[in-house]
């Protein structure tokens, strides 16, 4: 899965942090939906953090052979380039 794109604000204002998300996986291996639950203190990055997910193909949690919906946390890290 591509990490997330830099916003080009924060990429300005020399913002970094993490972002951690609580992730739905559908069946497919979709996101079904992304939850911010630790928040990089800035807006800009926890937003380009959920929508670079939502693209993102999981592989689902099985019951047996049956692909069920489940649950994943995810850590983004924005660092500068240097």
């Amino acid at each position: 899965n591509p990490p997330p794109e830099y916003p080009g604000l924060a990429l300005r204002r020399s913002w970094e942090g993490r972002v951690i998300l609580r992730i739905k996986v559908l069946p497919n291996g979709r996101a079904g939906s992304v939850e911010v639950t630790k928040s990089s203190g800035k807006p800009a990055l926890d937003d380009a953090a959920v929508e670079a997910v939502r693209n993102w193909k999981f592989i689902p949690a099985k019951r047996g052979d049956t692909p069920i919906e489940g649950f994943a946390t995810q850590t983004i890290d924005f660092k500068l380039p240097e």
